[in-house]
């Protein structure tokens, strides 16, 4: 599937009139194996990647994090859309250099984030929006429809305001983003009051501790797409760890019996 189509089938996922899930794989096996499953989209994950590659959360730099995204494409015929964290850069220019190299990776979409990675601090709101109007006139720049997402991050940084979110989401819808995200909502009433108060598809992130809705709550509350960030991967290395610690700690290996099959795994993968 050409990138072109690929953009175009990701921008009408947006369109239905139910929530559709786009997981979040962390490398190129993942991918294949969610892709084999059914689901229609993929997402990165900047969390679950940098733990695979032994590294915390912040720490991958752009070109390696360029090089992960186009891993990520190449494993399958989805469209892909990338977590660009806050586009590797305070300024304006650097985020739509981001999103231009995103495009040359054959995404079809990217989520710019609204906090400096120096302090983990929200951006002042006029120059959040100035990044966010970037990364917009960036993806119109290109011969295919890029879905730009813009995160509204206040509830990830310990800032639990959603008067404020609501309006820096409706101030990036304005800027020209093309899906709005705030991770972090976890109450219908919350999210309910988001969806209401602004006119783009919005993303919620489910896969944290004590966020318990389903797909079809969520799509009852208006929601357009759901992903789960850094779960999976987290979920997978959760599993790695118990078997880990049973043989070091009991000498046993136990942990083998609720291991998918070797013949399984294999059969889920080309020849």
């Amino acid at each position: 599937m050409t990138q072109a189509k690929k953009g175009q089938a990701f921008r009408a996922l947006h369109a239905r009139d139910r929530a559709f899930i786009i997981p979040n794989p962390w490398d190129a096996g993942t991918a294949r194996l969610l892709a084999n499953l059914g689901f229609e989209a993929l997402a990165t994950t900047s969390a679950g990647y940098a733990f695979s590659a032994g590294k915390r959360d912040g720490a991958v730099g752009r070109e390696e994090a360029m090089a992960h995204v186009t891993a990520i494409v190449s494993a399958t015929d989805l469209p892909v859309s990338a977590d660009l964290e806050n586009g590797f850069g305070d300024a304006a220019e650097t985020v739509a250099e981001t999103i231009k190299l995103a495009a040359q990776s054959g995404l079809a979409g990217g989520s710019i984030e609204d906090v400096s990675q120096l302090d983990r601090n929200v951006y002042d709101i006029e120059h959040a929006v100035d990044r966010v109007q970037a990364a917009a006139e960036a993806a119109r720049s290109f011969e295919f429809p890029f879905t730009l997402t813009a995160r509204a991050d206040n509830y990830l940084v310990g800032r639990p305001d959603l008067k404020d979110t609501i309006k820096r989401l409706r101030a990036y819808q304005e800027a020209g983003a093309d899906v709005l995200y705030a991770p972090g909502l976890s109450s219908k009433d919350d999210i309910a009051a988001v969806v209401g108060s602004v006119d783009r598809p919005l993303n919620v992130l489910m896969g944290m501790q004590g966020n318990q809705l389903t797909l079809t709550e969520l799509s009852a509350l208006g929601v357009k797409r759901v992903s789960v960030g850094s779960a999976l991967s987290r979920a997978a290395l959760g599993s790695f760890l118990r078997a880990a610690h049973e043989m070091q700690e009991h000498g046993t290996f136990r942990f083998a019996d609720e291991a998918v099959s070797y013949r399984d795994i294999n059969a889920m993968f080309p020849a």
